[in-house]
């Protein structure tokens, strides 16, 4: 679930500042957190010093425990949205263990339910999300290059580009991209 920094990341160090914000304001200690998201307290710790670069997985599981999408989260650590948000301004974040790159094209915004992100997977890359980090979440996935395989209440779905899958996510999902080559997607993702 962690992977070592390889030297200063200052999103990095944004979002681990963040983390601590975010316990700090419920009151827990690092082992309530440990407990309440199954994440060890060592891992909490260095995720929240910015020692480690936290992966899709961890991000998840502290997101659901703080009822927050992904993307909600890491808009947090970034300047206020804006409108009109540039290509060279949408903010990549990169799970390099699971060799999932993340663009929030459409970032959240206040007042708004939804979002957009493009999500480019490797060939053979997976990745496994134990719950929804909001119960009942929409989700609209839609592959634009490649195939994209993605499990939810125990059915996967085969998905080939121009394919695109809805749904409600209420447990846990995973994206898998089953090559020969690398995925992209978009994913629309709306708030209950």
């Amino acid at each position: 679930m962690k992977q070592e920094l390889e030297g200063s990341d200052p999103v990095n160090a944004r979002l681990g500042a963040r983390l601590a914000e975010l316990r700090a304001e419920q009151g827990w200690s690092l082992g309530e957190l440990a407990e309440r998201s199954g994440v060890s307290r060592s891992t909490l710790s260095r995720a929240e010093r910015a020692e480690i670069s936290p992966t899709a997985s961890l991000l998840n599981r502290l997101c659901a425990v703080y009822g927050r999408t992904m993307s909600q989260l890491l808009s947090e650590i970034e300047a206020e949205p804006v409108p009109l948000v540039r290509a060279s301004e949408q903010p990549v974040w990169e799970d390099r263990a699971s060799g999932f790159v993340r663009r929030s094209v459409s970032p959240p915004h206040a007042g708004l339910r939804g979002e957009l992100v493009e999500g480019r997977l490797g060939e053979g890359a997976d990745i496994a999300y134990d719950r929804p980090p909001v119960p009942g979440l929409e989700q609209h996935i839609w592959v634009l290059e490649g195939a994209l395989e993605f499990t939810a209440q125990d059915v996967t779905h085969h998905l080939a580009s121009g394919d695109c899958l809805r749904l409600r996510v209420w447990g846990p999902t995973r994206f898998r991209c089953p090559g020969p080559e690398g995925a992209r997607y978009v994913l629309a993702v709306v708030r209950p």
